[in-house]
């Protein structure tokens, strides 16, 4: 009896104190989070709106040392794979639905307000990972870009670098007239505006490079809606002349269907190795 005693009050201390077992710190941090509760493959999944937009947060079972995030930019589903492991090694992931504004500064001015609800609202890290699906990749880099002091790395998937390559269809690729008509207007440019634009993925690495933030692209070799040789590789050949760090994984061949573009992953587990790794600092 005297025992149990003495343990009870061990707890209250250690709660007290600022100690609590992590899976209690994580209870705290469920508690804080609105919106409709839902299950996601197997964690609790958070949906709420968010200046005017639709959100969510899938929360882990167990919150790792520093509540680390994942911030998914466009297509969240999609190639979950990495992001299932990184919830069974306690990381957060999050989305705002800012896809149709395709990387505007109106949008990046709405995920200025997302981040700062999510860390200093909801205790979540301060050094985010940016991941980017397609056209994900005009807003994760040009975020990037505008606050590289807030992204711990960057993963990319199949990004759109250089609009004119998709969705203006410039180079070899198929591009989309109705969406370029809708970035268009996003940006508030005019065609030739948008033809002379020095703000893309492309043009914005120096602030990325000299913040030293690690990045992971995978492309597919075949893709025709935005192809690896307009977007990724281009991006790599300069992030590496300014001294910065980048990867690729290369699939040979997207499915025919998708002319490209989709794939099945084949090494999510690089995926979430290499986001750990820099979250905690790794080179």
């Amino acid at each position: 009896m005297r025992t149990g005693v003495v343990g009870m009050v061990a707890l209250l201390l250690m709660v007290y104190s600022g100690h609590a077992p992590q899976a209690r710190a994580e209870q705290q941090n469920v508690a804080s989070w609105p919106g409709k509760q839902s299950e996601w493959h197997g964690y609790t999944r958070y949906d709420f709106p968010f200046a005017g937009k639709k959100a969510y947060v899938v929360v882990p079972k167990e919150v790792r040392k520093g509540s680390p995030w994942v911030w998914r930019a466009r297509f969240p589903g999609f190639h979950a794979e990495a992001d299932l492991l990184l919830l069974e090694r306690g990381f957060h992931i999050a989305h705002l639905d800012t896809g149709g504004m395709l990387g505007s500064d109106p949008a990046l001015d709405l995920w200025d307000q997302f981040y700062q609800a999510m860390t200093a609202d909801h205790g979540l890290s301060k050094q985010v990972v940016l991941e980017g699906v397609s056209r994900g990749g005009l807003f994760v880099y040009r975020w990037a870009a505008r606050h590289p002091d807030r992204v711990a790395c960057l993963y990319a998937d199949t990004p759109v670098c250089d609009f004119k390559s998709w969705p203006l269809g410039q180079g070899s690729g198929i591009g989309s007239a109705g969406v370029w008509q809708t970035l268009l207007k996003e940006y508030q440019l005019t065609e030739q505006q948008a033809l002379d634009y020095k703000q893309n993925p492309i043009d914005v690495l120096s602030p990325i490079a000299a913040a030293k933030i690690p990045v992971l692209h995978i492309v597919s070799l075949n893709d025709k809606v935005v192809p690896p040789t307009e977007n990724t590789f281009v991006l790599a050949k300069r992030y590496r002349e300014l001294g910065g760090k980048m990867e690729i994984i290369e699939v040979k061949e997207g499915t025919e269907r998708s002319q490209g573009h989709h794939f099945t992953h084949p090494d999510p587990q690089r995926v979430a190795d290499f986001i750990q790794r820099h979250v905690e600092g790794g080179q």
